[in-house]
């Protein structure tokens, strides 16, 4: 089991930016694929973006390809998403995800372990 914390939420205007961190632990985190999802009230977790383990392949959503770019940094066991030109419907709690493999997955039931989530919130 790996162990997932997010951070780097917060409020920003609408056109800024801000980046998430996901701190992974436990069993070796580079023989994971990781994806980014986020869930605003009342909606279903929407997959984001993701990055293969050995972060040679990544994979986007249509809604934020462009403007977000997902990395990884294995000696760090970290994943980040950095997220650029920021619209108010990107406001959502955003959680970032590991599945045993190297392959990405769109489909949260994928997944095998999350993070608890950051609010992201982008006023306009």
């Amino acid at each position: 089991q790996v162990q997932l914390v997010e951070s780097g939420g917060g409020l920003v205007q609408a056109g800024g930016s801000l980046r998430l961190s996901c701190a992974t632990s436990g069993r070796t985190s580079s023989f994971y694929a990781m994806g980014w999802f986020r869930q605003a009230p009342g909606k279903e977790r929407d997959f984001l973006a993701g990055i293969s383990w050995t972060g040679g392949s990544t994979s986007y959503a249509d809604s934020v390809r462009g403007r977000f770019t997902i990395s990884r940094d294995n000696v760090k066991n970290t994943v980040y998403l950095q997220m650029n030109s920021l619209k108010p419907e990107d406001t959502a709690v955003y959680y970032c995800a590991a599945r045993r493999g190297s392959r990405i997955q769109r489909a949260p039931r994928e997944y095998d372990s999350w993070g608890q989530g950051t609010q992201v919130t982008v006023s306009s």
